[in-house]
């Protein structure tokens, strides 16, 4: 077959202009399918304190603090909750802070050797589900064991089988109230069993129960993980809750200088269009009108610059 070169150069030149044409016609399509997600730039960060992290002699002192500076979370301990939904309730009333999570505050723990401690543990734990319920948390947080907990289950197969039965069925109670309940991962320092993200990310997909969650503390995160952004990814969907702190100290936020860069984190969260809080759970080592309002800050900073 003879070569034409003009038939050949009308002929690309036709083939390029319809590939462009189907280049932004698939452009066009895309835009219009995803009009209405949220861009990964608008995504919003939500930050929540625990109770001993705003200055402030009484909790309506400390939830004015936290509005000046446009904080929309605030994290109760669970201990002796039932008997504070009315004041957190009334506190609360009017304002644009809501409950996030409702941190611990149990008795015994689940992984008791002991059927008693157990117990113990249960009907604890359903006390704070029921009264997180009515205060529309997100979660009550929970760890299996920590180190000095004993006598406990060994690590094993066998161990991990039983969490998973009994966190079933405290999944379905947090359902029926309206709630959930947050594995949280610590370091080896302070537990044995759970310290990376994708390892309770695991247990809720065995699971399979929406009543049971998983939350990532980046303060634990530091020690245990090679990657922020790579346990978060790992969890995703399951991820109900962030702790942060200082990456040292467990201070608040800044007050390690350069070491606090919690931006690849930031950018798992972006990617996977978390809505959900990033929750302050640290100490202070300067005066907190001044450290509290710098924290917020370098997290609102590092957020924007956390682009995916």
């Amino acid at each position: 077959m003879k070569f034409n070169r003009r038939n050949f150069l009308k002929i690309t030149a036709s083939g390029a202009a319809m590939a462009a044409l189907g280049s932004v016609a698939a452009t066009s399509c895309t835009a219009q399918t995803n009009k209405n997600e949220p861009t990964k730039s608008s995504v919003e960060l939500k930050i929540s304190f625990q109770e001993g992290i705003a200055p402030g002699d009484n909790l309506n002192a400390k939830l004015d603090f936290m509005e000046k500076l446009g904080i929309v979370g605030f994290e109760p301990g669970g201990g002796g909750l039932a008997g504070r939904v009315q004041e957190i309730k009334d506190a609360l009333k009017g304002r644009s802070i809501k409950v996030s999570a409702v941190c611990a505050g149990f008795k015994g723990f689940i992984l008791s050797t002991e059927q008693a401690v157990r117990q113990e543990f249960f009907d604890t734990m359903r006390e704070i589900i029921a009264a997180a319920g009515e205060l529309e948390s997100i979660g009550v947080i929970m760890v299996p064991a920590f180190n000095g907990q004993k006598p406990a289950m060994p690590h094993t197969q066998e161990t991990r089988d039983f969490l998973c039965e009994q966190l079933a069925a405290l999944g379905d109670y947090a359902i029926e109230h309206g709630t959930t309940v947050i594995l949280e991962p610590l370091n080896r320092g302070e537990a044995f069993f759970l310290r990376q993200v994708a390892d309770a990310a695991s247990i809720c997909r065995d699971i399979n129960n929406p009543g049971v969650r998983c939350m990532g503390d980046l303060w634990h995160m530091t020690q245990e993980e090679t990657s922020d952004f790579g346990a978060f990814i790992s969890a995703e969907n399951y991820l109900q809750h962030v702790h942060i702190a200082s990456r040292k100290r467990r201070s608040m936020p800044g007050e390690d200088g350069d070491a606090d860069d919690y931006i690849e984190g930031f950018k798992a969260l972006k990617t996977f269009n978390y809505g959900n809080y990033v929750s302050f759970e640290c100490g202070c080592q300067g005066d907190r009108n001044e450290a509290v309002p710098a924290a917020v800050q370098l997290l609102r900073d590092q957020w924007t610059i956390a682009m995916v």
